[in-house]
C-alpha cells in the first residue's frame, strides 16, 4: 500500500516572501524610542564629572568643578579653558593629557612598525631576487656549458668524417680536388 502523503515544495522565492513580509511587521510594530533630548553642558556644572561626561560634547573640568561644551573649533582645549592635566573627556579617570600622549604614542609605534616591515620585505625581496639571480646566471653557465661540449663533440665527429673520406681541413680555403 502506498501512503497517499503529499510533500509539498515550495519555491524559494516563496519562503524569501514570507521572511520578508515578518521582517516588515515585525520593524513596523516596534515604535521607535525618542532620543532624549541633549542637556547643555553648562546646566551639568557643579555636578559629577559622570553626569556631565553622560553628553559627549561635555568637557569636564576638575578644578573648577565645571562641565564645558567641547571646543569643536580648536582641536585641543586651550589652557584658558580648562589646562589639559584636569580636562576629562569620554572617561573620568582618564585626563585629556594622557589620553592625547597615549594616541600619539600608539600611533608613532604604528607607523614605525609599518615602516620597519616594508623595510623587512623590501630587504626581503632584495635577498631573493639575488638568489634568483644566481640561480638564472648558473643554469645559464651550465647551459653555455653543455652546449659547448655538444659543440666541441660535433666538431670531432665532423673532423673524424673529414679524415674518413678524405676530406681533412689542413687549409680550410684550399679547393677541393677532384681525385
Amino acid at each position: 500500500m502506498q501512503s497517499s502523503a503529499r510533500v509539498t515544495m515550495y519555491s524559494p522565492s516563496a519562503f524569501v516572501f514570507v521572511l520578508i513580509s515578518c521582517g516588515i511587521i515585525t520593524v513596523t510594530a516596534q515604535a521607535p524610542t525618542p532620543a532624549p533630548a541633549d542637556t547643555p553642558c553648562a546646566l551639568k556644572s557643579n555636578t559629577t564629572c559622570d553626569e556631565c561626561l553622560q553628553n559627549v560634547t561635555c568637557l569636564w573640568c576638575i578644578t573648577t568643578k565645571k562641565c564645558i561644551e567641547y571646543p569643536v573649533k580648536s582641536i585641543l582645549p586651550s589652557n584658558s579653558v580648562c589646562p589639559l592635566n584636569d580636562a576629562r573627556w569620554g572617561l573620568c579617570w582618564l585626563n585629556f593629557q594622557i589620553l592625547i600622549i597615549t594616541v600619539s604614542v600608539l600611533a608613532g609605534i604604528i607607523i614605525i612598525a609599518i615602516l620597519v616591515c616594508c623595510f623587512c620585505c623590501c630587504k626581503c625581496e632584495k635577498i631573493g631576487r639575488k638568489r634568483e639571480d644566481m640561480q638564472m646566471e648558473r643554469q645559464t653557465r651550465l647551459r653555455k656549458d653543455r652546449q659547448k661540449a655538444r659543440r666541441s663533440e660535433m666538431q670531432m665527429r665532423h673532423d673524424e668524417i673529414r679524415h674518413k673520406y678524405g676530406m681533412s681541413k689542413d687549409n680550410p680555403y684550399a679547393r677541393m680536388d677532384d681525385h
